[in-house]
C-alpha cells in the first residue's frame, strides 16, 4: 500500500470565499471575496484588471470515468500523483500556447502543484474536440454505419484506430443548450459547426469571427502538442479544449483557453512504437476506462447512458485493487514527467501543504 496521502476531498478547505464552493468531478473552485481578489491582484502584480474576480482552483486525486467517481480498496480513494500530473501538464501546454502567440489562459498564478489561481471567464458553451484518429465514440458510430459525424462526411473503408487525413473538429455541447434547432437539450451532445454559427448567442459566442478563432486556437494548439509528443515517441490522438472570454487591462475582451489542455484526462495519448506494431498502449485515462469496461460484470452499464442509475450504484460499490490504482498512478505520473521534462514529485500530505501556503503567503485561510 502506498504511503502517499491522496487529496480525495478538495471542497472543504478553510478558504475564505464568496458564495458556495463549486466542486466538479476532479477540481473544486473557491471564488474569493472582491476584497481578497483586489488585494491579491495588487500585492502579487497580476496583469489583469483590479476588479477581476479570482478563484482558488484546487485539484484532487479523484479519478472519474463514465461520469462517475471510482475508488480503490483499503481506503485509497484517489490516484497518487494524478492531480499534480494533470496540473503540471496543462500548465506546460498553456505556457507554450502563450509563448507561441496563440492565446492566453485563465491561470494567473501557480503557488503550489495542486493549486491554480484563476481569473473569471465567460465560458463558451462548446466542448472543442479535435481528432486525428478514428477511435472511441467516433469509431463506435462509424462501425454502426454512420458516415456523417458532427456535420463532417466520412469516407468509406476506414478502420478502427486509423489516422485521418486531417485533424477534424467535432464539437459537443458544454452544459444543456435549449431552444436550438436540431440540438437536444442534453449535456455533451454532438453538434455541427452550422449549429454554432446559426446560434452564436446560445453558445455564448460574441461574433462569427470568434468561431473561426476558436477553431484556429484548437487546431494550432493541437498541432503544437502533437509535434511535441511525437518527439517523445507519443501520438496525440484526440483532445478536448474549452474557451472563454476575459476582460483585459486595456478594456478589450479576448478569447482564451480555460479548464485544462492536453492532459491525460482530456486527451487520448498512444505509445507510437506500439501503434506501429499494431497495438494500442494508452498513456491517458482511456486505459483506465478500458480497464473498467473489461472488469465490471456488465460493460453495457458503463456505455449506455440510459442505465445511469445502475452505473452510479456500481461505482459506489465497486472497489478497484490497490495495485490497479497504482498502475494508473504510474501512467499519469510517467507521461506527465515525460512531457514537462522532469520527474513529478508527489507531496506526502498535499492538504496540509495547501492550507499552510494559502495562509502564510496569500492570507486566505479562515481560522
Amino acid at each position: 500500500m502506498s504511503t502517499y496521502k491522496v487529496l480525495e476531498v478538495n471542497d472543504d478547505l478553510p478558504i475564505r470565499t464568496q458564495g458556495n464552493v463549486h466542486s466538479g468531478k476532479v477540481r473544486s473552485v473557491y471564488w474569493l471575496t472582491s476584497a481578497d481578489s483586489e488585494r491579491l491582484i495588487e500585492e502579487k502584480g497580476y496583469q489583469i484588471p483590479t476588479d477581476t474576480p479570482l478563484a482558488i482552483m484546487i485539484i484532487s486525486d479523484r479519478i472519474s470515468a463514465f461520469d462517475c467517481i471510482w475508488q480503490g480498496e483499503n481506503g485509497l480513494n484517489g490516484v497518487p500523483g494524478k492531480g499534480i500530473a494533470l496540473n503540471s501538464v496543462a500548465a506546460h501546454w498553456f505556457k507554450l500556447f502563450d509563448q507561441s502567440g496563440l492565446a492566453g489562459n485563465h491561470i494567473v498564478d501557480i503557488p503550489h502543484p495542486y493549486i491554480w489561481i484563476v481569473r473569471k471567464a465567460q465560458t463558451v458553451k462548446v466542448e472543442a474536440i479535435a481528432r486525428q484518429y478514428i477511435t472511441g465514440s467516433m469509431w463506435r458510430d462509424y462501425a454502426k454505419g454512420v458516415r456523417n459525424f458532427c456535420g463532417i462526411d466520412l469516407p468509406e473503408g476506414l478502420q478502427a484506430n486509423q489516422k485521418l487525413d486531417e485533424v477534424l473538429i467535432t464539437p459537443s455541447t458544454k452544459g444543456i443548450i435549449t431552444d436550438v434547432p436540431d440540438v437536444p437539450p442534453v449535456d455533451d451532445v454532438n453538434i455541427t459547426r452550422d449549429n454554432i454559427v446559426n446560434n452564436l448567442a446560445a453558445f455564448n459566442f460574441k461574433s462569427l469571427a470568434d468561431v473561426d478563432q476558436y477553431e484556429k486556437l484548437l487546431t494550432e494548439g493541437f498541432k503544437l502538442i502533437s509535434a511535441q509528443l511525437a518527439d517523445l515517441g507519443q501520438i496525440f490522438v484526440d483532445t478536448k479544449f474549452e474557451f472563454g472570454y476575459v476582460d483585459e487591462i486595456d478594456g478589450s475582451q479576448t478569447l482564451i483557453y480555460i479548464d485544462e489542455v492536453g492532459t491525460p484526462d482530456s486527451s487520448r495519448i498512444w505509445d507510437e512504437a506500439a501503434y506501429k506494431d499494431g497495438k494500442i498502449i494508452e498513456n491517458s485515462k482511456e486505459g483506465f476506462r478500458q480497464l473498467l469496461i473489461n472488469n465490471v460484470p456488465d460493460s453495457d452499464v458503463l456505455l449506455n447512458k440510459d442505465r445511469m442509475p445502475e452505473r452510479e450504484a456500481l461505482a459506489q460499490g465497486y472497489k478497484l485493487p490497490v495495485e490497479v490504482m497504482m498502475q494508473v498512478s504510474d501512467t499519469y505520473v510517467g507521461i506527465a514527467s515525460k512531457i514537462i521534462g522532469e520527474q513529478i514529485e508527489i507531496p506526502q500530505d498535499p492538504r496540509a501543504e495547501i492550507i499552510e501556503l494559502l495562509d502564510k503567503e496569500y492570507g486566505l485561510i479562515d481560522k
